[in-house]
């Protein structure tokens, strides 16, 4: 072994890897039709979701845990977004810390499937008029 004191400790859970890379590429697909279609209708919505971007990154817990958020208001607010759930389990299942939950991990799968479904109905409406735009 070369780290014999790293705070690695997989569990059971790490067994969930695949069902999360499944959900970041369902959200991934989703917003990706969705502001595509949008952008080649909006030419100035580029700029405004660089800025989304930006915030939503800064919105999601990569580097701190959900658990050093003390105040509930804001904790639930970290937890309306859809990433949450996902970093969160990733970093329960493979470092053995974080908060794990499956209703949170269900409201994910449901609100990726509600994006992919609307990034689709909106490619479908708009695509009619990608020629004329482009």
């Amino acid at each position: 072994l070369i780290f014999t004191d790293a705070p690695v400790h997989p569990n059971l859970y790490v067994l969930l890897t695949p069902v999360l890379v499944a959900l970041i590429a369902a959200l991934a697909l989703g917003f990706g039709v969705l502001f595509s279609s949008l952008t080649t209708k909006y030419r100035d919505l580029t700029f405004l979701l660089s800025f989304i971007v930006q915030l939503w990154m800064y919105a999601t817990p990569v580097i701190y845990p959900l658990s050093t958020i003390e105040d509930p208001r804001l904790k639930m607010l970290m937890q309306a977004n859809p990433l949450t759930s996902i970093l969160e389990t990733f970093k329960f299942g493979m470092l053995g810390v974080g908060e794990f939950s499956w209703a949170a991990l269900g409201y994910t799968a449901g609100f990726a499937a509600f994006i992919l479904a609307l990034g689709i109905v909106v490619f479908n409406k708009i695509q009619r008029t990608f020629m004329d735009t482009v």
